[in-house]
């Protein structure tokens, strides 16, 4: 067999990736999530959205117009993380779709570990878990921990799956799980909505441990205690009623 050829179709057989990140007045972190991506060599595609920034995010990404595989959709007004997702979700072309937000929590060089089971034809999704595994965690809030594993352990209940951190902002799927979901959650109900309809197809879920580097409120950190209440909401709608 001639090498050349055989290395061609190795290379032909390997799926494109696509990076998803919603933003919304990120524009000290933006350029850094960018350029970790670039660096991690995992990104076909960077489809970033700008949900209505007004912290000269758009200015950022003007700098970045010629970067080969790089896309920015603007939205004129603020609609949340789940809408700014649903909108690069529709722009993105790669056989596996990532979800990074931009501020740094999440570590790109955790992208072998979050595609590992997939690209080993495992896993159809993959959740990136802050709690569990040796990999190095920033310590949370401790309400913020308890709230994050109340909402785990009653969509565990409802889904019959254990994830350890089912509001990971860290997940990876494939294009054909993402295709059969109908999403509709506009902020961050998206994580159980996800995680409702995921389990409702019979995907193959898989959990890996990341490092995760969070942030004080005080440095922007914007999920509130309405965004839990929200959550439970949705667990139930969507596990509940279809």
């Amino acid at each position: 067999m001639n090498p050349a050829h055989s290395k061609s179709a190795a290379q032909a057989r390997q799926p494109r990736i696509s990076v998803v990140i919603p933003v919304f007045n990120e524009a000290p972190f933006l350029a850094e999530t960018i350029a970790r991506i670039q660096a991690s060599g995992v990104a076909s595609e960077i489809v970033v959205v700008d949900d209505g920034s007004s912290d000269g995010t758009r200015e950022i990404l003007q700098g970045f117009k010629n970067t080969p595989g790089l896309i920015a959709i603007h939205h004129d007004l603020n609609q949340g993380k789940g809408k700014a997702l649903r909108t690069g979700f529709d722009i993105c072309t790669g056989d596996v779709v990532i979800i990074q937000d931009a501020d740094l929590e999440y570590d790109p060089r955790d992208y072998p570990r979050l595609l590992g089971p997939i690209l080993d034809g495992k896993a159809d999704v993959v959740y990136g878990s802050r709690m569990t595994g040796d990999v190095p965690h920033w310590i949370m809030y401790f309400w913020h921990m308890l709230g994050n594993k109340f909402l785990t352990l009653l969509s565990n209940m409802l889904t019959n799956l254990n994830p350890t951190d089912m509001e990971t902002g860290y997940k990876a799927f494939t294009r054909d799980v993402l295709s059969k979901l109908v999403l509709v959650e506009d902020r961050f109900g998206f994580e159980p909505e996800f995680t409702a309809k995921a389990a409702r197809l019979r995907s193959r879920i898989y959990e890996v441990a990341i490092s995760y580097t969070g942030r004080t409120y005080a440095e922007g950190k914007k999920i509130t205690w309405r965004d839990g209440i929200r959550a439970i909401w949705c667990i139930f709608r969507y596990n509940m009623f279809r």
